[in-house]
């Protein structure tokens, strides 16, 4: 399953903080005219890795931004705890927007961390998942 490598992160997305993903990069040189530029923890560059290659990840994001009319993090937690296995595709779009968004905006993914968009959005996939595939879901609707 695409997710499974994902859920192996949950416990560390639940327990990180953006303290502990990012720093600040001040080493040898680096004067006060200098440009400072973020340097994230090895954990959560895996986790990143693992988004990556998962199949998951949806190019036109902001079309389901746009479509749901997302604008704000609470927004986003709301349409993340509500989704089903019909707005799988939201899910991926919104960890998307984090995961893709962060190679070229480092600030989307101290936000991913700090609002706890990319915890909410796995943990809501493996919350769909398990349900669906472990016997419990009823396909008869």
């Amino acid at each position: 399953m695409k997710i499974t490598p994902l859920t192996d992160y949950l416990p560390w997305l639940q327990q990180a903080t953006e303290k502990a993903v990012v720093s600040t990069y001040s080493g040898d040189g680096i004067g006060e005219s200098s440009l400072s530029f973020p340097v994230f923890s090895s954990e959560f560059m895996a986790f990143i890795k693992a988004c990556s290659i998962s199949g998951l990840m949806d190019r036109n994001y902001p079309y389901v931004y746009s479509r749901k009319g997302i604008r704000t993090h609470d927004e986003e937690r709301r349409v993340i705890v509500g989704a089903t296995w019909k707005e799988w595709d939201v899910l991926c779009g919104i960890l998307s927007k984090y995961v893709l968004g962060g190679r070229t905006k480092a600030a989307l993914w101290k936000e991913g961390i700090s609002e706890q968009i990319f915890y909410l959005t796995v943990s809501r996939m493996r919350e769909i998942t398990d349900f669906w595939y472990n016997g419990d879901g009823n396909t008869s609707n």
